[in-house]
């Protein structure tokens, strides 16, 4: 497994855990893309943002679309210290 940053502390909303049960996921597959870099459904730009953040050390957010169309977001603080998975709703 080639990750890119720690990952910190890992927690998820209730909202999410729901969410991905529902879709018959975990967090660790969203986690595991997340932490290889694999920023998920961005635009370049964001994509582009996140490449400097990871460098910088600054917070990085990623996007991923479920089966059901649902998406879920992963955040990592600056400091790598947490990282949360949840919906865009929970922010």
């Amino acid at each position: 497994m080639d990750v890119k940053f720690p990952p910190g502390r890992v927690v998820a909303t209730p909202g999410a855990i729901e969410l991905l049960d529902k879709n018959g996921m975990d967090g660790s597959s969203v986690l595991l893309r997340h932490l290889q870099g694999d920023w998920g459904d961005l635009d370049d730009a964001d994509i582009k943002q996140n490449d400097l953040s990871l460098e910088n050390k600054q917070r990085l957010l990623s996007s991923y679309s479920l089966p059901d169309s649902a998406k879920v977001w992963v955040i990592t603080e600056w400091d790598r210290s947490v990282t949360t998975i949840l919906l865009p709703e929970d922010y």
